[in-house]
């Protein structure tokens, strides 16, 4: 064992503290009244558009460790929900206190597209340690047409495309009578009726066209799923190269090895010894 130490065995492994090549993007959330909207399906069982995109958006965002991401959510107006992060476990509890009603409703998308928009420039000024910035985009997930805000969807779209941010965009549900549940005063739900809902897919599609994204139209939730896989797919860091190799140094242990054999041989000896001159 002492030998093979003193030859210095050595192993090639990939260096850990690589740096990492990904992307800054914000999701933009729609909470509007009419995400209550039952045209999903999980199972055998009708769920409400919002219960339909959140897993998806939760392994979306699972599937992204080298990116920092935050959320925008809106309705009649738009909060930054989180902002840039990279603790993405974080994030997906945070997804998962999403709620119908938590802002005003209405659909106000030139004012969530802004904020993302917003936070990305803030974004470029950070120079995280050990880290690439390859590009910055915006998911747009909505089930409306723009109604609300201040900003126009297309000065939006324009301030992205300046800014060389593609925007992505998601129409989720379907045009026209779908099936939506009624509550009370109190907030429990009294039954299920039939409500008007309207998607802007030409508004959708200019935008993304605009920016130089492209816009879906996922009407069941293996869409939604479909769309978000397209947008993985078309944004993801290639690193073209496996990672680099360092030199890890192994003769320590064998060295190890070898005074432990050495301690016990000694052990022995005297053990022996001690035996023969206490027979004699």
């Amino acid at each position: 064992m002492l030998i093979v130490a003193l030859a210095r065995p050595q192993a090639q492994v990939p260096e850990e503290n690589a740096i990492r090549r990904g992307y800054d993007l914000v999701i933009c959330i729609d909470l509007s009244n009419s995400m209550f909207s039952e045209d999903f399906k999980r199972g055998d069982a009708m769920v409400n558009r919002l219960q339909a995109v959140r897993p998806v958006i939760s392994a979306f965002i699972n599937n992204r460790p080298n990116d920092r991401i935050g959320v925008v959510v809106f309705a009649g107006k738009a909060y930054t929900f989180a902002p840039l992060t990279f603790d993405h476990e974080w994030l997906r509890k945070q997804t998962a206190r999403l709620y119908i009603g938590m802002v005003e409703d209405g659909t106000a998308i030139g004012d969530a597209l802004a904020i993302a928009i917003a936070r990305l420039k803030e974004g470029w000024k950070d120079k995280t340690e050990g880290r690439t910035r390859v590009g910055s985009f915006v998911i747009l997930l909505t089930d409306g047409s723009n109604n609300k805000g201040t900003i126009q969807p297309m000065a939006a779209a324009a301030l992205a495309a300046e800014a060389g941010i593609q925007v992505y965009a998601v129409g989720a549900g379907t045009n026209g009578r779908v099936p939506a549940p009624v509550f009370d005063a109190q907030g429990h739900r009294t039954g299920t009726e039939l409500q008007f809902t309207e998607i802007d897919p030409a508004l959708l599609k200019e935008i993304a066209d605009k920016t130089g994204g492209v816009s879906y139209m996922a009407t069941e939730t293996n869409a939604v799923r479909d769309a978000f896989y397209a947008i993985d797919s078309a944004q993801t860091a290639d690193f073209g190269a496996a990672p680099p190799m360092v030199t890890r140094e192994l003769f320590s242990a064998f060295a190890w090895v070898g005074v432990i054999l050495l301690g016990l041989a000694a052990w022995g000896a005297n053990f022996r010894n001690g035996r023969a001159a206490a027979w004699a």
